[in-house]
């Protein structure tokens, strides 16, 4: 079903116009009658609707917004390749009930290949990870697990390497990290639109939420903004500092993109640093944790607790899930109560082990220390999560409701 492009006024109008019969209209009396009988109908609601309030994009499959999100990290390979029927296996049979599926991947990459002619085939990154997106939609809809599209936005190799002039340069060449990855530029609206296009055909094939990964600078870009060649576009000469105009520009596309996203009846969703909302904004990166989570229907912040160095008092971190988790959610609950309206939180747990932190300094995880990170979740009064691991093995007897 394609969505009704009419705002509220058209609908009325045409509502009017075919209750006249064609003899009626033809006549001074039936225009004058007509006209009447349109601004009864206007005056049935005395604030007109926009089309997107009144009317959505309907993809034809259903799927229910569950309890409480519990959900895994599904990789494009994962949801095209044999591996998929497990992974549908181990949430019907638990209490997982979702699954955040590669769209746009980490190198910048569509998962499916899109039709042929259509607007996302003209961008020319498909890639056959997928079959048949909207089998797999439809097998989930049976199985009712809600569906969440990953979409990572800056971090596009793909797309800086044709698009020089979106991306960072440094000198004639496009700048990468140290992982050999490039990004786009947050500041660029073409960039903007390049991957909302994405999230609107993720929610035309009957995904329900759309996850926006790597919504940021990259790491550690404060030291090198002064050094690399790129466009502030519209941000240029705007009266910020450097961090407010990187903060600025990661939260407009926030915006921006649940705005062209109204249609569509999806969540949006977004991943952020955990340590964000442990300050006032991350200064390189430009990610404000309350500015974000102001324009989203969810917040997912990364928590792992691999990913901290001697946090909260706590000095290994990766040995002491529970406590991690739990000093974390003290500190989002209180920044989450100070927005008017807060988004749903919904935090990306560890289920992997970090040995690459070195002897002493992790432990491996299993059952109990995933149901850890879950219990303190669930023991601060935050209900949802996502578990990640990047080769989607996931420990084994889990009560993901403990």
């Amino acid at each position: 079903m394609k969505l009704l492009k009419w705002s509220a006024a058209s609908i009325l109008l045409a509502t009017a116009m075919a209750a006249a019969s064609p003899v009626e209209a033809a006549t001074e009396e039936a225009a004058e009658d007509f006209t009447t009988r349109t601004y009864k109908a206007v005056e049935l609601d005395s604030q007109l609707l926009s089309a997107s309030q009144l009317y959505k994009y309907d993809s034809g499959l259903t799927f229910e917004y569950p309890d409480a999100v519990r959900g895994i990290f599904v990789t494009a390979h994962s949801a095209g390749g044999s591996r998929f029927d497990s992974l549908v296996n181990l949430v019907d049979t638990t209490d997982l009930n979702a699954m955040v599926i590669d769209v746009k991947e980490d190198y910048g990459y569509l998962t499916f290949e899109p039709e042929e002619g259509s607007e996302l085939a003209s961008l020319d990154i498909g890639q056959p990870y997928i079959n048949d997106p909207r089998a797999m939609l439809e097998h989930m809809e049976e199985k009712q697990i809600y569906p969440i599209a990953r979409v990572v936005v800056f971090k596009d190799t793909v797309l800086a390497e044709k698009k020089p002039e979106w991306s960072f340069t440094n000198g004639s060449t496009v700048w990468k990290n140290n992982r050999g990855e490039a990004f786009v530029n947050p500041f660029m609206k073409e960039v903007w639109d390049y991957n909302v296009q994405i999230a609107i055909e993720a929610a035309k094939l009957g995904f329900k939420e759309v996850q926006f990964d790597y919504v940021r600078f990259p790491e550690g870009f404060e030291h090198r903004a002064d050094t690399l060649n790129y466009s502030k576009g519209e941000y240029e000469g705007n009266g910020q500092d450097d961090t407010q105009s990187r903060v600025s520009a990661v939260t407009d596309f926030v915006a921006y993109a649940k705005e062209q996203l109204e249609p569509y009846d999806v969540e949006v969703s977004v991943d952020i640093f955990g340590y964000s909302a442990t300050l006032p904004e991350a200064p390189g990166i430009g990610q404000n944790f309350s500015k974000i989570s102001e324009n989203v229907d969810v917040i997912s912040s990364m928590i792992y607790p691999s990913h901290w160095t001697s946090y909260f008092g706590i000095a290994k971190p990766d040995l002491e899930p529970y406590n991690l988790v739990a000093e974390y959610s003290k500190v989002e609950n209180a920044k989450l109560a100070e927005l008017e309206n807060p988004p749903v939180s919904r935090p990306w747990l560890q289920d992997f082990t970090a040995s690459y932190l070195g002897a002493g300094n992790y432990k491996v995880y299993g059952k109990a220390e995933v149901e850890a990170q879950i219990k303190a979740l669930n023991d601060h009064g935050i209900e949802e999560f996502l578990l990640w691991n990047a080769g989607n093995s996931y420990s084994k007897g889990v009560d993901y409701t403990p």
